[in-house]
Protein backbone atom coordinates (compact mmCIF):
# COMPACT_ATOMS: atom_id res chain seq x y z
CA UNK A 1 0.00 0.00 0.00
CA UNK A 2 2.75 2.19 1.20
CA UNK A 3 4.23 2.22 -2.77
CA UNK A 4 0.61 3.31 -3.83
CA UNK A 5 0.65 6.21 -1.52
CA UNK A 6 4.17 7.83 -3.03
CA UNK A 7 2.42 9.28 -5.86
CA UNK A 8 -0.18 10.73 -3.53
CA UNK A 9 1.86 12.93 -2.59
CA UNK A 10 4.44 14.13 -5.12
CA UNK A 11 2.02 14.39 -8.37
CA UNK A 12 1.16 18.02 -8.54
CA UNK A 13 3.16 20.75 -10.18
CA UNK A 14 6.44 21.59 -8.87
CA UNK A 15 5.98 25.44 -8.80
CA UNK A 16 3.68 24.55 -6.17
CA UNK A 17 5.96 24.85 -3.13
CA UNK A 18 6.73 28.46 -1.25
CA UNK A 19 10.45 28.54 -1.10
CA UNK A 20 12.66 31.35 1.14
CA UNK A 21 16.56 31.48 1.77
CA UNK A 22 18.25 33.58 4.70
CA UNK A 23 21.21 33.67 6.25
CA UNK A 24 22.75 35.82 9.55
CA UNK A 25 25.61 35.69 11.94
CA UNK A 26 26.22 33.30 14.44
CA UNK A 27 30.03 34.29 15.43
CA UNK A 28 30.39 33.39 19.07
CA UNK A 29 32.62 34.94 21.38
CA UNK A 30 36.21 35.37 19.53
CA UNK A 31 38.93 35.19 22.30
CA UNK A 32 39.11 33.47 25.87
CA UNK A 33 36.77 30.70 25.28
CA UNK A 34 37.65 26.92 24.52
CA UNK A 35 36.35 25.40 21.13
CA UNK A 36 34.23 22.59 21.07
CA UNK A 37 35.03 19.78 18.50
CA UNK A 38 38.86 18.58 20.01
CA UNK A 39 38.03 19.04 23.68
CA UNK A 40 41.46 20.42 24.10
CA UNK A 41 40.82 23.16 26.62
CA UNK A 42 44.52 24.79 25.44
CA UNK A 43 42.52 25.41 22.11
CA UNK A 44 40.97 28.78 23.03
CA UNK A 45 40.04 31.57 20.75
CA UNK A 46 42.32 34.16 20.05
CA UNK A 47 40.54 35.57 17.18
CA UNK A 48 38.78 35.46 13.98
CA UNK A 49 39.46 33.74 10.61
CA UNK A 50 36.56 32.74 9.44
CA UNK A 51 33.45 33.70 10.32
CA UNK A 52 30.21 31.84 11.69
CA UNK A 53 27.26 32.07 9.72
CA UNK A 54 23.33 29.90 9.97
CA UNK A 55 21.83 29.74 6.53
CA UNK A 56 18.29 28.65 6.45
CA UNK A 57 15.84 27.59 3.86
CA UNK A 58 11.98 27.36 4.34
CA UNK A 59 9.66 24.81 2.02
CA UNK A 60 6.13 25.57 2.63
CA UNK A 61 3.77 23.34 0.22
CA UNK A 62 -0.32 23.11 0.92
CA UNK A 63 0.09 24.08 4.78
CA UNK A 64 2.78 22.49 5.30
CA UNK A 65 6.13 23.82 6.13
CA UNK A 66 9.98 22.31 6.59
CA UNK A 67 12.62 24.54 8.10
CA UNK A 68 16.17 23.13 7.47
CA UNK A 69 19.31 25.44 8.96
CA UNK A 70 22.65 25.05 8.97
CA UNK A 71 25.06 26.21 11.21
CA UNK A 72 28.42 26.87 11.51
CA UNK A 73 28.96 25.28 14.42
CA UNK A 74 30.30 22.10 16.46
CA UNK A 75 26.48 20.30 16.43
CA UNK A 76 23.51 21.46 17.65
CA UNK A 77 22.39 21.57 21.00
CA UNK A 78 18.23 20.53 22.24
CA UNK A 79 18.66 23.82 24.54
CA UNK A 80 19.68 26.51 21.24
CA UNK A 81 16.86 24.05 19.73
CA UNK A 82 14.44 25.21 22.06
CA UNK A 83 15.24 28.72 22.65
CA UNK A 84 15.20 29.16 19.01
CA UNK A 85 11.50 27.58 18.62
CA UNK A 86 10.38 29.89 21.76
CA UNK A 87 11.73 33.41 19.86
CA UNK A 88 9.96 31.91 16.76
CA UNK A 89 7.06 31.23 18.57
CA UNK A 90 6.94 34.65 19.75
CA UNK A 91 6.87 35.81 16.12
CA UNK A 92 4.83 33.06 14.35
CA UNK A 93 2.83 31.46 16.82
CA UNK A 94 2.85 27.88 16.57
CA UNK A 95 3.96 27.83 13.12
CA UNK A 96 7.40 26.93 13.06
CA UNK A 97 7.72 23.91 16.07
CA UNK A 98 9.32 21.04 16.92
CA UNK A 99 7.68 18.74 14.50
CA UNK A 100 8.84 21.20 11.54
CA UNK A 101 12.35 22.68 12.52
CA UNK A 102 15.66 21.57 11.47
CA UNK A 103 18.90 22.56 12.71
CA UNK A 104 22.22 20.65 11.64
CA UNK A 105 25.45 21.73 13.02
CA UNK A 106 28.47 21.51 10.15
CA UNK A 107 30.77 20.07 13.17
CA UNK A 108 33.27 22.99 12.65
CA UNK A 109 36.11 22.30 15.19
CA UNK A 110 37.27 26.23 15.81
CA UNK A 111 34.42 27.55 16.86
CA UNK A 112 33.21 29.00 20.72
CA UNK A 113 31.60 25.87 23.35
CA UNK A 114 30.04 26.13 26.03
CA UNK A 115 26.08 25.62 24.69
CA UNK A 116 25.53 22.23 25.16
CA UNK A 117 23.84 21.32 28.13
CA UNK A 118 25.50 18.35 29.09
CA UNK A 119 28.39 18.08 31.44
CA UNK A 120 30.67 15.98 29.60
CA UNK A 121 30.59 18.05 26.27
CA UNK A 122 30.77 21.55 28.06
CA UNK A 123 33.62 20.97 30.05
CA UNK A 124 36.34 22.53 28.20
CA UNK A 125 34.47 25.76 27.89
CA UNK A 126 33.98 25.55 32.29
CA UNK A 127 30.95 25.17 32.05
CA UNK A 128 27.53 26.78 29.95
CA UNK A 129 29.11 29.95 28.13
CA UNK A 130 26.05 32.68 27.99
CA UNK A 131 27.74 34.16 24.77
CA UNK A 132 27.79 31.12 22.84
CA UNK A 133 24.24 30.61 23.44
CA UNK A 134 23.03 33.73 22.81
CA UNK A 135 25.02 34.72 19.39
CA UNK A 136 23.81 31.37 17.93
CA UNK A 137 20.31 31.53 18.99
CA UNK A 138 19.96 35.30 17.77
CA UNK A 139 21.24 33.89 14.72
CA UNK A 140 19.84 30.88 13.81
CA UNK A 141 16.42 32.81 14.00
CA UNK A 142 17.26 35.55 12.47
CA UNK A 143 17.90 33.33 9.42
CA UNK A 144 14.72 31.32 10.02
CA UNK A 145 13.22 35.03 10.30
CA UNK A 146 14.96 35.91 7.09
CA UNK A 147 13.55 33.16 4.71
CA UNK A 148 10.17 33.46 6.37
CA UNK A 149 10.14 37.00 5.02
CA UNK A 150 11.78 35.44 1.43
CA UNK A 151 8.73 33.43 1.12
CA UNK A 152 7.42 32.80 -2.24
CA UNK A 153 6.74 30.34 -5.25
CA UNK A 154 9.45 28.59 -6.59
CA UNK A 155 10.80 24.98 -7.71
CA UNK A 156 13.76 22.80 -6.18
CA UNK A 157 15.90 20.48 -8.34
CA UNK A 158 18.27 17.48 -7.09
CA UNK A 159 21.36 16.99 -8.93
CA UNK A 160 24.38 14.84 -7.60
CA UNK A 161 27.84 14.19 -8.61
CA UNK A 162 31.09 12.42 -7.44
CA UNK A 163 34.02 14.42 -5.74
CA UNK A 164 37.48 12.72 -5.65
CA UNK A 165 40.59 13.94 -3.79
CA UNK A 166 38.38 15.55 -0.77
CA UNK A 167 38.23 13.13 2.05
CA UNK A 168 39.30 10.09 3.30
CA UNK A 169 38.52 7.20 5.91
CA UNK A 170 40.39 7.90 8.98
CA UNK A 171 39.39 4.11 10.53
CA UNK A 172 39.81 1.87 7.64
CA UNK A 173 40.26 -1.32 10.37
CA UNK A 174 36.85 -0.74 11.62
CA UNK A 175 35.45 -0.62 7.92
CA UNK A 176 36.88 -3.25 7.05
CA UNK A 177 35.04 -5.38 9.61
CA UNK A 178 32.12 -4.94 8.03
CA UNK A 179 30.63 -7.65 5.77
CA UNK A 180 33.03 -8.05 2.73
CA UNK A 181 30.03 -8.57 0.67
CA UNK A 182 28.49 -5.79 1.69
CA UNK A 183 31.57 -3.49 1.17
CA UNK A 184 31.83 -4.74 -1.82
CA UNK A 185 28.71 -2.85 -3.29
CA UNK A 186 30.55 0.29 -2.75
CA UNK A 187 33.19 1.59 -4.99
CA UNK A 188 35.39 3.54 -1.65
CA UNK A 189 35.53 3.26 1.93
CA UNK A 190 33.88 6.55 2.17
CA UNK A 191 31.18 8.30 0.22
CA UNK A 192 32.45 10.83 -2.67
CA UNK A 193 29.25 11.64 -3.83
CA UNK A 194 27.89 14.97 -3.30
CA UNK A 195 23.72 15.80 -3.34
CA UNK A 196 22.43 19.45 -3.92
CA UNK A 197 18.82 20.77 -3.55
CA UNK A 198 18.86 23.86 -5.75
CA UNK A 199 15.86 26.28 -4.95
CA UNK A 200 14.98 28.77 -7.51
CA UNK A 201 12.21 31.02 -8.91
CA UNK A 202 9.47 30.77 -11.14
CA UNK A 203 11.37 32.44 -13.96
CA UNK A 204 14.36 30.59 -13.19
CA UNK A 205 16.66 33.16 -10.75
CA UNK A 206 18.89 30.85 -8.55
CA UNK A 207 17.71 31.62 -5.28
CA UNK A 208 19.97 28.99 -3.01
CA UNK A 209 21.61 25.80 -2.88
CA UNK A 210 22.19 23.47 0.02
CA UNK A 211 24.75 20.71 -0.95
CA UNK A 212 25.58 17.40 1.65
CA UNK A 213 28.84 16.16 1.18
CA UNK A 214 30.49 13.93 4.09
CA UNK A 215 33.56 15.51 5.47
CA UNK A 216 34.96 16.50 9.24
CA UNK A 217 35.65 20.10 8.94
CA UNK A 218 39.01 19.65 10.48
CA UNK A 219 41.70 20.79 8.05
CA UNK A 220 42.20 23.47 10.70
CA UNK A 221 43.72 21.06 13.68
CA UNK A 222 43.68 21.30 17.46
CA UNK A 223 46.61 24.38 17.56
CA UNK A 224 43.98 26.52 16.17
CA UNK A 225 42.57 29.52 17.96
CA UNK A 226 41.05 31.44 15.42
CA UNK A 227 37.87 31.40 14.56
CA UNK A 228 37.01 29.33 11.71
CA UNK A 229 33.92 27.60 9.36
CA UNK A 230 36.83 25.64 8.67
CA UNK A 231 36.74 24.53 4.70
CA UNK A 232 32.78 23.91 4.87
CA UNK A 233 33.23 27.25 5.80
CA UNK A 234 35.13 28.22 3.00
CA UNK A 235 33.66 26.29 0.59
CA UNK A 236 30.33 28.22 1.61
CA UNK A 237 31.84 31.36 1.06
CA UNK A 238 33.17 30.71 -2.44
CA UNK A 239 30.02 29.66 -4.04
CA UNK A 240 27.89 32.40 -2.32
CA UNK A 241 30.88 35.12 -3.49
CA UNK A 242 30.18 33.34 -7.12
CA UNK A 243 26.38 34.10 -6.99
CA UNK A 244 26.56 37.36 -5.47
CA UNK A 245 28.46 39.16 -7.56
CA UNK A 246 29.41 42.48 -5.97
CA UNK A 247 28.32 41.98 -2.24
CA UNK A 248 30.71 40.98 0.82
CA UNK A 249 30.94 37.92 2.28
CA UNK A 250 27.95 37.00 4.09
CA UNK A 251 25.38 39.10 2.26
CA UNK A 252 23.61 39.18 -1.14
CA UNK A 253 20.68 37.23 -2.08
CA UNK A 254 21.65 34.00 -2.65
CA UNK A 255 22.13 31.37 0.02
CA UNK A 256 24.34 28.72 -0.46
CA UNK A 257 24.75 26.39 2.26
CA UNK A 258 26.47 23.01 2.85
CA UNK A 259 25.19 20.30 5.32
CA UNK A 260 27.16 18.03 7.38
CA UNK A 261 26.19 14.19 6.32
CA UNK A 262 27.48 10.59 7.41
CA UNK A 263 31.15 12.43 8.28
CA UNK A 264 31.79 10.14 11.57
CA UNK A 265 35.16 8.17 10.10
CA UNK A 266 35.54 10.61 7.28
CA UNK A 267 38.59 13.13 7.53
CA UNK A 268 39.90 16.00 4.92
CA UNK A 269 43.75 15.19 5.96
CA UNK A 270 44.50 12.90 2.70
CA UNK A 271 48.02 12.63 3.25
CA UNK A 272 46.83 10.65 6.12
CA UNK A 273 48.26 9.74 9.79
CA UNK A 274 52.07 9.83 10.22
CA UNK A 275 54.48 10.21 13.34
CA UNK A 276 55.02 13.89 14.12
CA UNK A 277 58.69 13.49 15.64
CA UNK A 278 59.80 10.41 13.46
CA UNK A 279 57.76 10.61 10.12
CA UNK A 280 57.41 7.31 10.08
CA UNK A 281 53.67 5.27 9.01
CA UNK A 282 51.62 5.18 12.73
CA UNK A 283 50.36 1.56 13.51
CA UNK A 284 47.88 1.36 11.51
CA UNK A 285 45.28 -0.42 14.11
CA UNK A 286 46.26 1.44 17.33
CA UNK A 287 47.23 4.90 15.21
CA UNK A 288 49.79 4.99 17.62
CA UNK A 289 53.76 5.69 17.46
CA UNK A 290 56.65 3.25 18.79
CA UNK A 291 58.02 6.46 20.48
CA UNK A 292 55.17 6.94 23.52
CA UNK A 293 56.28 10.61 23.33
CA UNK A 294 55.35 10.56 19.73
CA UNK A 295 51.92 11.57 18.24
CA UNK A 296 50.52 10.51 15.47
CA UNK A 297 48.57 12.96 13.60
CA UNK A 298 47.32 13.30 10.14
CA UNK A 299 48.36 15.74 7.65
CA UNK A 300 45.75 18.03 5.02
CA UNK A 301 47.22 18.48 1.81
CA UNK A 302 48.61 21.83 2.08
CA UNK A 303 51.92 23.30 4.06
CA UNK A 304 49.63 24.14 6.67
CA UNK A 305 46.48 23.89 7.67
CA UNK A 306 45.49 27.29 6.38
CA UNK A 307 46.44 25.86 3.13
CA UNK A 308 44.57 22.77 3.47
CA UNK A 309 41.70 24.64 4.64
CA UNK A 310 41.62 26.72 1.54
CA UNK A 311 42.11 23.54 -0.76
CA UNK A 312 39.79 20.93 0.71
CA UNK A 313 37.58 23.67 0.54
CA UNK A 314 38.05 24.90 -2.97
CA UNK A 315 37.46 21.33 -4.01
CA UNK A 316 34.20 21.14 -2.34
CA UNK A 317 32.81 24.60 -3.95
CA UNK A 318 33.77 23.37 -7.13
CA UNK A 319 32.05 20.17 -7.63
CA UNK A 320 28.93 22.41 -5.76
CA UNK A 321 29.53 24.86 -8.10
CA UNK A 322 29.14 22.87 -10.85
CA UNK A 323 25.99 21.10 -9.69
CA UNK A 324 24.64 24.23 -9.32
CA UNK A 325 25.24 25.58 -12.73
CA UNK A 326 24.35 22.18 -14.18
CA UNK A 327 21.23 22.42 -17.51
CA UNK A 328 18.37 20.77 -17.18
CA UNK A 329 20.15 17.45 -18.14
CA UNK A 330 21.53 17.10 -14.90
CA UNK A 331 19.37 17.75 -12.50
CA UNK A 332 15.54 16.28 -11.61
CA UNK A 333 12.69 18.80 -10.43
CA UNK A 334 10.86 17.38 -7.56
CA UNK A 335 6.96 17.16 -7.78
CA UNK A 336 4.97 18.48 -4.89
CA UNK A 337 4.53 17.26 -1.65
CA UNK A 338 6.03 17.71 1.49
CA UNK A 339 5.48 16.03 5.25
CA UNK A 340 7.74 16.43 8.11
CA UNK A 341 7.83 13.94 11.34
CA UNK A 342 9.54 14.10 14.34
CA UNK A 343 9.59 12.35 17.81
CA UNK A 344 11.99 12.19 20.80
CA UNK A 345 13.19 8.96 21.94
CA UNK A 346 14.86 7.17 25.14
CA UNK A 347 17.62 5.36 23.51
CA UNK A 348 18.55 3.33 26.51
CA UNK A 349 14.84 2.11 27.22
CA UNK A 350 14.46 1.85 23.06
CA UNK A 351 14.33 -2.01 22.46
CA UNK A 352 13.66 -3.35 18.30
CA UNK A 353 15.11 -6.49 16.83
CA UNK A 354 18.50 -6.80 14.66
CA UNK A 355 19.32 -9.19 12.66
CA UNK A 356 22.25 -10.65 13.95
CA UNK A 357 24.91 -12.14 11.42
CA UNK A 358 27.05 -13.93 13.73
CA UNK A 359 23.77 -16.02 14.95
CA UNK A 360 21.94 -16.03 11.72
CA UNK A 361 19.29 -15.21 13.20
CA UNK A 362 16.97 -12.12 14.82
CA UNK A 363 17.60 -11.22 18.36
CA UNK A 364 15.76 -8.77 20.58
CA UNK A 365 18.22 -5.71 21.65
CA UNK A 366 17.80 -2.42 24.05
CA UNK A 367 20.01 0.41 24.40
CA UNK A 368 22.54 1.31 27.46
CA UNK A 369 22.87 4.23 29.45
CA UNK A 370 25.60 6.47 27.51
CA UNK A 371 29.03 5.35 28.20
CA UNK A 372 32.27 6.76 26.91
CA UNK A 373 35.17 3.51 25.85
CA UNK A 374 38.85 4.08 26.60
CA UNK A 375 39.78 4.59 22.92
CA UNK A 376 37.71 8.05 23.34
CA UNK A 377 40.39 9.55 25.32
CA UNK A 378 42.66 8.86 22.40
CA UNK A 379 41.18 11.28 20.35
CA UNK A 380 41.32 10.54 16.79
CA UNK A 381 44.58 10.89 13.92
CA UNK A 382 42.47 14.89 13.38
CA UNK A 383 43.16 15.19 16.62
CA UNK A 384 44.82 13.18 19.19
CA UNK A 385 43.41 13.61 22.87
CA UNK A 386 45.64 14.57 26.08
CA UNK A 387 46.41 11.03 27.48
CA UNK A 388 48.61 7.88 26.38
CA UNK A 389 46.06 6.17 25.15
CA UNK A 390 45.43 4.58 21.96
CA UNK A 391 42.71 3.52 19.68
CA UNK A 392 41.23 0.16 19.47
CA UNK A 393 41.47 -0.53 23.40
CA UNK A 394 39.04 -3.42 24.07
CA UNK A 395 40.99 -4.49 27.22
CA UNK A 396 41.04 -2.71 30.29
CA UNK A 397 44.07 -1.13 32.20
CA UNK A 398 43.95 -2.17 35.93
CA UNK A 399 45.61 1.69 36.94
CA UNK A 400 42.89 3.73 34.78
CA UNK A 401 40.25 1.66 36.25
CA UNK A 402 41.14 2.81 39.72
CA UNK A 403 41.35 6.35 38.62
CA UNK A 404 37.91 5.98 36.45
CA UNK A 405 36.57 4.18 40.05
CA UNK A 406 37.76 7.47 42.24
CA UNK A 407 35.37 9.40 40.05
CA UNK A 408 32.33 7.36 39.06
CA UNK A 409 32.85 3.04 38.44
CA UNK A 410 30.53 1.57 35.90
CA UNK A 411 28.03 -0.90 37.21
CA UNK A 412 28.37 -4.61 35.96
CA UNK A 413 25.08 -4.37 34.31
CA UNK A 414 26.80 -0.88 32.53
CA UNK A 415 29.66 -3.56 31.91
CA UNK A 416 27.93 -5.92 30.22
CA UNK A 417 25.60 -3.84 28.50
CA UNK A 418 28.73 -2.38 26.20
CA UNK A 419 30.31 -4.90 26.18
CA UNK A 420 33.04 -5.17 24.30
CA UNK A 421 33.95 -1.57 25.15
CA UNK A 422 35.99 -1.12 27.94
CA UNK A 423 34.37 1.70 29.60
CA UNK A 424 36.25 4.79 30.73
CA UNK A 425 32.98 7.24 32.09
CA UNK A 426 29.63 5.55 32.70
CA UNK A 427 27.94 9.01 31.99
CA UNK A 428 24.73 7.34 31.94
CA UNK A 429 25.41 6.62 35.82
CA UNK A 430 26.48 10.19 36.47
CA UNK A 431 24.17 12.65 37.44
CA UNK A 432 26.06 15.09 39.82
CA UNK A 433 26.16 18.25 39.02
CA UNK A 434 23.79 16.89 36.15
CA UNK A 435 23.01 14.83 33.38
CA UNK A 436 26.65 14.17 31.66
CA UNK A 437 25.18 13.60 28.11
CA UNK A 438 21.74 12.72 26.71
CA UNK A 439 19.26 9.75 27.70
CA UNK A 440 16.55 11.05 25.01
CA UNK A 441 17.11 12.56 21.53
CA UNK A 442 15.53 14.05 18.70
CA UNK A 443 14.76 12.38 15.68
CA UNK A 444 12.61 13.51 12.59
CA UNK A 445 12.49 12.88 9.35
CA UNK A 446 11.22 14.81 6.31
CA UNK A 447 10.15 14.16 2.62
CA UNK A 448 10.45 16.62 0.01
CA UNK A 449 9.01 15.32 -3.16
CA UNK A 450 10.40 11.85 -3.29
CA UNK A 451 13.62 13.33 -1.35
CA UNK A 452 13.69 11.99 1.99
CA UNK A 453 15.99 13.86 4.82
CA UNK A 454 16.97 12.46 7.90
CA UNK A 455 17.91 14.24 10.86
CA UNK A 456 19.80 12.39 12.73
CA UNK A 457 21.56 13.62 16.49
CA UNK A 458 25.10 12.61 15.77
CA UNK A 459 27.63 11.81 13.57
CA UNK A 460 27.14 8.37 11.84
CA UNK A 461 29.93 6.56 10.10
CA UNK A 462 30.31 5.86 6.37
CA UNK A 463 28.79 2.35 6.41
CA UNK A 464 25.93 3.46 9.33
CA UNK A 465 25.05 5.92 7.30
CA UNK A 466 24.74 3.67 3.90
CA UNK A 467 22.63 1.06 6.08
CA UNK A 468 20.39 3.96 7.35
CA UNK A 469 20.09 4.93 3.59
CA UNK A 470 19.21 1.90 2.58
CA UNK A 471 16.51 1.52 5.10
CA UNK A 472 14.77 4.16 4.12
CA UNK A 473 14.94 3.31 0.47
CA UNK A 474 12.99 0.46 1.09
CA UNK A 475 10.69 1.47 3.72
CA UNK A 476 10.02 4.64 1.49
CA UNK A 477 10.50 2.50 -1.76
CA UNK A 478 12.86 4.93 -3.55
CA UNK A 479 14.60 3.45 -6.63
CA UNK A 480 17.58 4.83 -5.22
CA UNK A 481 19.38 5.29 -2.02
CA UNK A 482 20.93 9.29 -3.14
CA UNK A 483 17.29 10.16 -2.41
CA UNK A 484 17.70 9.91 1.16
CA UNK A 485 20.15 12.58 2.13
CA UNK A 486 21.71 12.07 5.81
CA UNK A 487 21.62 15.38 8.06
CA UNK A 488 23.78 15.43 10.61
CA UNK A 489 24.79 16.93 14.07
CA UNK A 490 20.72 17.52 13.85
CA UNK A 491 18.77 19.03 17.15
CA UNK A 492 20.92 17.14 19.65
CA UNK A 493 24.01 15.93 19.88
CA UNK A 494 24.92 12.18 21.34
CA UNK A 495 28.21 11.12 19.42
CA UNK A 496 29.02 8.66 17.61
CA UNK A 497 26.72 6.22 15.84
CA UNK A 498 29.21 3.09 14.31
CA UNK A 499 28.07 -0.36 12.54
CA UNK A 500 27.95 -3.28 15.26
CA UNK A 501 31.00 -4.87 13.70
CA UNK A 502 32.62 -1.42 13.47
CA UNK A 503 31.98 -1.09 17.26
CA UNK A 504 33.64 -4.73 17.80
CA UNK A 505 36.93 -3.15 17.24
CA UNK A 506 36.48 -0.06 19.36
CA UNK A 507 38.28 2.40 17.57
CA UNK A 508 37.47 6.23 18.49
CA UNK A 509 34.59 6.16 17.16
CA UNK A 510 33.17 3.23 18.02
CA UNK A 511 34.19 4.21 21.90
CA UNK A 512 32.06 7.33 21.53
CA UNK A 513 28.69 5.05 20.10
CA UNK A 514 27.56 5.74 23.67
CA UNK A 515 24.21 3.27 23.58
CA UNK A 516 26.13 0.44 23.15
CA UNK A 517 26.99 -2.02 20.61
CA UNK A 518 23.93 -1.61 19.02
CA UNK A 519 23.05 1.80 19.11
CA UNK A 520 22.52 1.73 14.65
CA UNK A 521 20.39 -1.06 14.60
CA UNK A 522 17.92 0.76 17.29
CA UNK A 523 18.05 4.00 14.72
CA UNK A 524 17.21 2.01 11.79
CA UNK A 525 14.45 0.75 13.52
CA UNK A 526 13.18 4.19 14.77
CA UNK A 527 13.88 5.83 10.92
CA UNK A 528 11.66 3.33 9.77
CA UNK A 529 8.75 3.72 11.83
CA UNK A 530 9.31 7.56 11.17
CA UNK A 531 8.83 6.95 7.49
CA UNK A 532 6.12 4.36 8.09
CA UNK A 533 4.11 7.40 9.77
CA UNK A 534 5.16 9.92 6.62
CA UNK A 535 3.39 6.87 4.23
CA UNK A 536 0.24 6.13 6.33
CA UNK A 537 -1.42 9.17 8.34
CA UNK A 538 -2.99 6.46 10.59
CA UNK A 539 0.05 5.53 11.93
CA UNK A 540 0.48 7.42 14.87
CA UNK A 541 3.72 8.78 16.59
CA UNK A 542 3.65 8.65 20.18
CA UNK A 543 4.61 12.08 21.75
CA UNK A 544 7.24 11.17 24.23
CA UNK A 545 9.08 12.73 26.85
CA UNK A 546 11.55 15.26 25.70
CA UNK A 547 15.11 15.77 27.32
CA UNK A 548 15.38 17.30 30.32
CA UNK A 549 15.42 20.95 31.36
CA UNK A 550 18.83 22.05 32.15
CA UNK A 551 18.67 25.35 32.33
CA UNK A 552 18.40 25.67 36.16
CA UNK A 553 21.02 23.08 36.62
CA UNK A 554 23.77 24.94 34.85
CA UNK A 555 26.98 25.92 35.77
CA UNK A 556 29.07 28.79 34.29
CA UNK A 557 32.46 29.16 35.91
CA UNK A 558 34.24 30.88 33.10
CA UNK A 559 34.92 34.56 34.24
CA UNK A 560 33.05 37.64 32.24
CA UNK A 561 35.52 40.34 31.28
CA UNK A 562 35.77 42.16 34.90
CA UNK A 563 37.84 45.17 33.61
CA UNK A 564 39.29 46.46 30.15
CA UNK A 565 40.65 49.43 30.08
CA UNK A 566 42.05 51.81 26.62
CA UNK A 567 45.08 53.64 28.37
CA UNK A 568 45.36 56.49 30.40
CA UNK A 569 46.56 58.64 26.76
CA UNK A 570 44.29 56.68 24.60
CA UNK A 571 39.86 56.11 24.18
CA UNK A 572 38.49 52.86 22.50
CA UNK A 573 39.15 53.31 18.45
CA UNK A 574 41.38 55.39 18.50
CA UNK A 575 43.48 54.92 15.10
CA UNK A 576 47.07 54.79 16.50
CA UNK A 577 48.53 53.90 13.13
CA UNK A 578 46.65 55.24 9.37
CA UNK A 579 45.73 53.25 6.47
CA UNK A 580 47.74 54.11 3.49
CA UNK A 581 45.84 56.72 1.24
CA UNK A 582 45.87 54.29 -2.00
CA UNK A 583 46.46 50.55 -2.13
CA UNK A 584 47.09 47.80 -4.78
CA UNK A 585 45.71 44.31 -5.38
CA UNK A 586 47.59 42.22 -2.70
CA UNK A 587 49.15 44.87 -1.34
CA UNK A 588 49.36 44.15 2.85
CA UNK A 589 47.87 46.90 5.01
CA UNK A 590 49.06 47.66 8.40
CA UNK A 591 46.74 49.78 10.73
CA UNK A 592 47.02 50.09 14.53
CA UNK A 593 44.11 51.21 17.02
CA UNK A 594 42.95 50.69 20.43
CA UNK A 595 40.01 48.05 20.99
CA UNK A 596 38.14 46.32 24.24
CA UNK A 597 38.09 42.78 24.76
CA UNK A 598 36.41 41.46 22.24
CA UNK A 599 33.87 40.13 24.63
CA UNK A 600 32.38 43.27 25.81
Amino acid sequence: MWSLLIPVLITTAAECYRIGVGRADVTGPPVEIAFMGYAAMKQRGTGIHLRQFSRAVVVEEAGSRLVLASIECGMMSHGVRIEVLRRLGQKYGNLYNEDNVMLSGTHTHSAPGGYLMSMLFDLNTLGFVPETFTALVSGIALSIQRAHEDLGEGRISVSHGELLGANINRSPTAYRQNPEAERARYAYDVDKTMVQLRFERPDGKVMGAFTWFAVHPVSMNNTNTLISSDNIGVAALLLEESMNTGYLPGKGPFVGAFVSSNLGDVSPNLAGPRCLASGLPCDVTTSSCGDRDDVCVAQGPGKDMFQSTRIIGERIYNKALELVRAGQQGRRYLTSGLRVVHQYQDMPNYKALYWDPARAEEIPVQGCPPAMGYSFAAGTTDGPGMFPFSQSVVTANPLWNTVRNLIYGPSESQKSCHYPKPIMLTTGEMSFPFEWQPSVVSTQLALVGDVALACVPGEFTTMAGRRLRDALRQTLHFASNKNVLITGLCNTYADYITTPEEYQVQRYEGASTIYGPYTLPLYLDIYRKLAQSILTPEYRLARNEPPLDLFNDLLTLTTPVIFDFAGLSSHFGQVLLEPPDTVVPGQTVLVRFVGANPRN
